[in-house]
């Protein structure tokens, strides 16, 4: 039952819990229902960078979802250009995270991870077709 509560909490988030507790201290010495937002903010932050446990199924037909939210598109697209895979088709699942999901990531099979490429981008609304061409984004090389 503790476990449900009180999840790990993602390394990100340390530094955005700490500030928002500073903002709630300093809330509460000015008043006690200034004091009572900060703290409901400060638990939806650490709520918001949770990292819980995830027990995935061990057979190789199944791929486990990389994130927690709703699939809002389904497509085939060419690889990414920074990896070198222009030419080759992929699945895109696409997936919206609202700020109540956990915002972990992780990745969805057994494999290894052969190249990591960084792609700084804008901050689109993610329920936009074109946030996943402008919006900031890792893209990884996997190897079955």
């Amino acid at each position: 039952m503790f476990n449900f509560v009180i999840h790990k909490l993602h390394r990100e988030g340390y530094r955005f819990v700490a500030i928002a507790a500073v903002i709630t201290f300093i809330f509460l010495m000015i008043n006690n229902y200034l004091g009572l937002l900060g703290l409901l903010i400060t638990i939806w932050v650490y709520y918001f960078f949770r990292d819980p446990e995830r027990y995935p199924i061990r057979d190789e037909n199944y791929l486990i979802s990389p994130a927690d939210g709703k699939i809002t598109q389904i497509t085939e697209i060419n690889g990414p250009q920074e990896l070198g895979l222009r030419e080759k088709k992929y699945t895109r699942i696409s997936i919206f995270m609202d700020v109540l999901c956990c915002h972990v990531n992780r990745v969805p099979c057994t494999c290894t991870i052969n190249k990591i490429f960084y792609k700084p981008g804008k901050y689109i609304n993610a329920s936009f077709d074109k946030a996943s061409e402008d919006n900031e984004r890792n893209y990884q090389a996997y190897k079955f």
